[in-house]
Order: structure tokens, then C-alpha cells, then sequence
């Protein structure tokens, strides 16, 4: 199945999707905050204009599953707002989007990626770390539903070595 997947970026057509992926997944784990409400509803606004990246997963015609690089400061970005619907999950998408979210955060330059998650979600958990990502304190989350804050750093400085 992941061969007949495609990571594709933002446009307008695709704003609703954003939403519609992103509430499925919050009503059914949590629920929706006003955060949620205010990012959902303005993606552009809220995420793009500020810097941040928006991609899909798009299986033959169907947007299948979400997820944004939200713009923290010049070189950190927070991975959010990632969804898969239902029908679709545990067939490697969210693999799929978090590969290509680090792929861009690199591509990017960007130094450091940081997420916020709750650790009743064992399989995200799992992935995150299987993608370099390790626990930190908890600090300043937009969210009541987060438990676990995580980081992943990309660019080290680089070692000098005596000669």
C-alpha cells in the first residue's frame, strides 16, 4: 500500500481536509480545544503564513492523512496536527509523514523538531522514538490532552578535533 501513497504539499482545494482528518481523529481520542479550533479552521493563517508547512498523504484520489511544521522560532518547528483517518491507519502512513516532515525539516535547515503527545498513544509514542525523537519536561503546551513533550534534534555543531 505504501507504494500507492504520495506526500503531497498544501493548496486551497485541499484547506477542508486539514480540518475534517484532524477532528475524526481528535474526537475520537480527546477533544477538539480551542486551539484546535482556531488552527483547523485557518490553516493558512495559522500555520502557513507563520512560517509552517501543511502536507497530505494521498492514496490513489483519497486524502488520507495530514500533517503540519508548525513555525515555533527560526530554528525550532513543531510537528502538529499529524491525522490518518480510521480506514487508513496501521498501513504506514503516519510513517510515511513523519519521514517526510524530518526529510523537510532538514531540507529546511531547521535545527530542532519538537512534538507534543499523550502516552496512552503507544504506537505514536513508538514511532516518534524509532524516528530520533526523545522525551523532554513538559513545557509550554497549547494543549490540555498533552502529557509527553518530544524533541528531536537535526544539526549538531560540529566537533572540533585537535590536530
Amino acid at each position: 500500500m505504501q507504494n500507492n501513497i504520495s506526500i503531497i504539499p498544501y493548496n486551497d482545494n485541499l484547506k477542508e481536509y486539514v480540518k475534517i482528518l484532524n477532528e475524526e481523529w481528535l474526537q475520537k481520542y480527546f477533544e477538539i480545544e480551542d486551539t484546535d479550533r482556531i488552527q483547523l479552521s485557518n490553516p493558512q493563517e495559522e500555520i502557513l503564513n507563520k512560517g509552517g508547512k501543511i502536507f497530505f498523504a494521498k492514496y490513489n484520489d483519497l486524502i488520507v492523512g495530514t500533517v503540519s511544521l508548525m513555525c515555533i522560532d527560526e530554528d525550532t518547528f513543531e510537528v502538529s496536527k499529524m491525522a490518518v483517518t480510521e480506514a487508513y491507519q496501521s498501513k504506514g502512513i503516519g510513517k510515511l509523514l513523519i519521514e517526510y516532515s524530518v526529510q523537510t525539516a532538514e531540507e529546511m535547515g531547521i535545527k530542532k523538531l519538537i512534538l507534543y503527545s499523550n502516552t496512552k498513544l503507544l504506537p505514536a509514542i513508538h514511532l516518534y522514538k524509532k524516528y530520533g525523537f526523545n522525551e523532554i519536561p513538559l513545557t509550554n503546551s497549547h494543549y490540555k490532552r498533552s502529557d509527553i513533550k518530544m524533541e528531536k534534534i537535526l544539526e549538531r555543531e560540529s566537533i572540533s578535533h585537535p590536530e
